[in-house]
């Protein structure tokens, strides 16, 4: 298995590719090749390397934990509580150049509820009490096994904790989350570069719970 540096040096490669124009998947599959990733390592890259423009946009968007409070919030259902349920289950977490933390076990159309996904889901609940958005909108991919008992399930939690807020199973939750009027919680890079304003939810709970060995990060330069 490749160690450490020598994934760091095929983010540098991937990211200079991407820098000059070349297509993604072509460079991803480049630097693949080239370093003999597996499909897991590729994943790892994919999840947290991006071109410096492409990440300086999504950086701008990216708002504070605190500036939802007062506002309307969609949340992208399966993507924040999947990424918050990796963290705190110890898994593997990639610090994105954009400032995004995700996780990276490509879970989200083979989710299936486990007891660290209540944990996951009181730990967004007591950050939404916290910082007291107006109004919340949780979406889930109506496609995905038992995503309707799912939104039922927040429905009730929001209910009983009297937190102002809808939960909801539609086929295509981008439809919604693209032409929301307000701030969007995900770390999707199509859904951020569609949306003008973002937060980072799962980031949020998981910097102050994740241990460091856990959460990947990608050198900028390499080492002189």
């Amino acid at each position: 298995m490749l160690n450490a540096e020598q994934i760091q040096e095929g983010a540098l490669d991937f990211r200079y590719l991407l820098n000059r124009g070349y297509p993604r998947k072509v460079s991803l599959d480049l630097v693949g090749n080239r370093y003999q990733l597996t499909s897991d390592l590729r994943h790892l890259l994919h999840r947290g390397v991006f071109s410096n423009a492409d990440s300086k946009l999504r950086s701008k968007k990216r708002l504070p934990i605190e500036a939802i409070r007062g506002k309307k919030l969609a949340i992208d259902g399966y993507n924040i509580i999947i990424t918050v349920e990796a963290g705190v289950s110890g898994q593997p977490l990639t610090l994105g150049d954009d400032g995004f933390i995700r996780d990276i076990s490509g879970l989200s159309g083979r989710f299936k509820k486990t007891e660290r996904t209540e944990e996951a889901i009181r730990l967004v609940l007591d950050v939404l009490k916290r910082t007291k958005p107006l109004q919340i909108l949780f979406l889930f991919d109506a496609p995905i096994s038992r995503s309707g008992q799912l939104a039922q399930e927040i429905r009730d939690r929001l209910k009983r904790e009297h937190i102002p807020g809808d939960a909801r199973a539609v086929k295509v939750p981008e439809r919604i989350l693209n032409r929301f009027p307000g701030v969007i919680a995900t770390s999707d890079t199509a859904i951020i570069d569609q949306s003008e304003k973002v937060v980072d939810l799962a980031g949020a709970i998981l910097r102050r719970r994740t241990n460091r060995n856990t959460l990947f990060r990608f050198k900028r330069k390499r080492n002189s």
